[in-house]
């Protein structure tokens, strides 16, 4: 892959840190601290991130799991967030090579679609099987996961990054 100018050379993912990563994410959506329309699902989130900077490693069958995990954890419509998710990180492999080519706030824009795209698909089954509408702060979730977008590119790929020692012999 062509690298941008000024973009860092990354070391490899390391596989347990991409699945710790997700198991902290989605325990963090399992703390019982109150369901909100506007709050962010970290899960979807990281799931997002990894499907974009690893498409080989999380996938649509990764994030389909985690989908009926969750449903289970919330006593939500069974598949509900697994065809969420499932949308989600299909899309996010499909644009992850064009998304890399842009600056991390740019990043944040472009994915704010399919967060958008992640919520209307939950909320629509919601009322498709005769549950209430949670009201329109649900709006700000997909923007709040946005905001978020930034910061966790930057915790993510911080075990990643390389030390910049270059000498006459290692050049990168």
């Amino acid at each position: 892959m062509i690298m941008r100018p000024g973009q860092p050379l990354l070391l490899p993912a390391n596989p347990f840190f991409i699945w710790f990563s997700l198991i902290v994410a989605m325990m963090a959506n399992m703390l019982p601290v109150g369901r909100v329309a506007w709050m962010p699902d970290f899960l979807a989130l990281v799931l997002v991130f990894w499907s974009v900077h690893q498409p080989l490693r999380i996938g649509v069958g990764a994030a389909f799991i985690f989908g009926l995990a969750v449903d289970v954890h919330q006593a939500s419509l069974l598949g509900q967030h697994a065809l969420a998710y499932t949308t989600l990180s299909y899309f996010a492999i499909t644009i992850h090579r064009r998304l890399l080519w842009f600056s991390v706030p740019s990043q944040a824009v472009q994915v704010l679609p399919l967060f958008v795209a992640a919520h209307a698909i939950e909320m629509a089954i919601r009322l498709l099987a005769g549950g209430s509408f949670p009201g329109w702060t649900v709006l700000l979730a997909p923007v709040v996961e946005s905001a978020l977008w930034p910061v966790v590119s930057i915790l993510l790929l911080l075990p990643q990054r390389r030390a910049p020692d270059p000498d006459e012999n290692r050049p990168l």
